[in-house]
């Protein structure tokens, strides 16, 4: 017997009505970042590996996935090399390029390869898998989508503004409740200055960030494993544990970090966000985290995160202002600010909540049963007809028993099936039957096509 076929670890199929709901998030985003004057662009599954490399950080680097070269890729080894069993070194020999790890590092390139050609702010979307030779578990996968915007070549803190409406408008259209968390990477480091731990930035704000899941005793016991000394941990309790609405925690924060400068820049910055978005109608949460840290060694300003508040996830949406992106192809001081919607947890919570929109998945709406070549002749003008209306529809393709052209509609769940015979060809008409009901309707083309229209 032939092995059943398998695909790799970390890696999914999806079924017709799981291709549509995702379909469904991605034409979602895709509708509200054009409305935003974005505008899409595609970079290539693979890029070379000179590209990707160093970006990422040792552990990201172990995670590339490598390809190797095309023809005979041993033929420029040596026995002595080939014998050594270095799997980094052969890597780095028999391979020169290599799946995309994020979609941030191919933006980079390509704003770089293509600065000529492209006007600045260049606002972009991108929609596009990325892969990851990680551990395959439960909501980690090797192939993924990311769905990121970005504006590149603007300081202006209108942009960050703009970040916040378009994560509004889009948990607003899917239905999903939720807060949209924002903190400052400067005003972070002005707390590690305030407490005397300045170098000390990256251990404090990590541990901050657990405060949810370990609490406030937990957050201390990290920060003394991380060397944070107790009289530091001691002036940065009111911090971990300042309450009150944003206004307020902005309040005490200026005065707490009022010899920062680099602390009051982030306060400014925040106000200046918060002071525009108060007159907007979002409907989403606004809440300043100070735990909020968000990858600190890339992030270097206003930092987002998503939380949906009906379901126990992760953040289904995060980024944020980062300085120098396309520093590390040679073209210096590019700011920008962007976000990435996780497709895979917005496609999780919105199935946990069952928020998808009837009309969502995009199935046949109507299947025509077929009684034979001359019926097909009769139907085929019409059926075209229906089509051009807007109405998916389909022609069951052999002729068959009346029971299994019923039960594949029936299996698609095609809500409506039209039988067309001799009488109804004589007429004119079209005989409608409403497969949750049960009900039959004989009506010309027009009729069928207002009243399906209708529905």
């Amino acid at each position: 017997m032939a092995q059943k076929p398998s695909i790799p670890k970390g890696t999914r199929d999806f079924s017709p009505e799981e291709t549509a709901k995702r379909n469904y998030i991605f034409d979602t985003i895709r509708d509200v970042y054009n409305r935003y004057g974005f505008q899409q662009i595609e970079t290539p599954a693979m890029e070379n590996l000179s590209t990707l490399t160093g970006k990422y950080g040792e552990e990201g680097d172990k995670l590339l996935f490598k390809i190797l070269n095309s023809g005979d890729c041993l033929a420029d080894f040596t026995d002595a090399e080939l014998l050594e069993k270095n799997s980094v070194k052969f890597a780095n020999k028999a391979c020169e390029k290599g799946l995309r790890y994020d979609l941030t590092v191919p933006f980079a390139r390509f704003v770089v390869q293509h600065r000529n050609d492209i006007s600045f702010p260049f606002k972009r979307y991108q929609i596009q898998p990325v892969w990851r030779a990680d551990r395959p578990q439960k909501g980690r996968y090797r192939e993924f989508y990311q769905c990121d915007g970005d504006v590149v070549g603007s300081d202006s803190l209108l942009n960050e503004v703009e970040f916040i409406e378009i994560m509004d408008e889009v948990f607003r259209r899917f239905g999903i409740r939720v807060c949209i968390k924002i903190n400052n990477r400067k005003i972070l480091a002005g707390i590690a200055e305030m407490i005397g731990e300045a170098g000390k930035i990256v251990e404090i704000t990590v541990a901050m960030d657990k405060l949810d899941k370990i609490g406030l005793d937990g957050v201390n016991e990290e920060l003394r494993g991380r060397g944070v000394s107790a009289q530091a941990i001691d002036r940065l309790q009111p911090v971990i544990i300042l309450k009150g609405n944003n206004r307020d925690k902005l309040a005490v924060l200026g005065e707490t970090l009022r010899d920062s400068e680099t602390g009051m820049k982030g306060i400014r910055e925040t106000e200046y966000i918060l002071g525009h978005i108060e007159s907007l109608p979002l409907t989403a949460e606004i809440e300043t985290d100070l735990t909020l840290a968000r990858g600190l060694n890339y992030y270097t300003g206003t930092i987002f995160e998503v939380k949906a508040l009906d379901v126990e996830i992760g953040s289904i949406t995060g980024g944020g202002r980062y300085d120098n992106l396309t520093g590390v192809f040679g073209m210096e001081g590019v700011s920008g600010v962007g976000i990435s919607f996780g497709a895979d947890r917005i496609y999780d919570v919105l199935n946990q909540l069952d928020l998808y929109p009837a009309d969502s998945l995009k199935t046949t709406q109507l299947m025509f049963v077929n009684f034979g070549e001359k019926e097909v002749s009769h139907l085929l003008p019409i059926i075209s007809r229906i089509r051009a209306a807007g109405i998916r529809t389909e022609i069951y393709p052999e002729t068959g028993k009346m029971k299994k052209q019923m039960g594949y509609a029936d299996a698609k769940k095609i809500p409506h099936v039209a039988l067309v015979g001799e009488n109804e060809m004589a007429e004119n008409k079209i005989n409608l039957k409403n497969m949750a009901t049960g009900e039959q309707q004989l009506l010309s083309a027009e009729e069928l096509i207002l009243l399906l229209s209708n529905m």
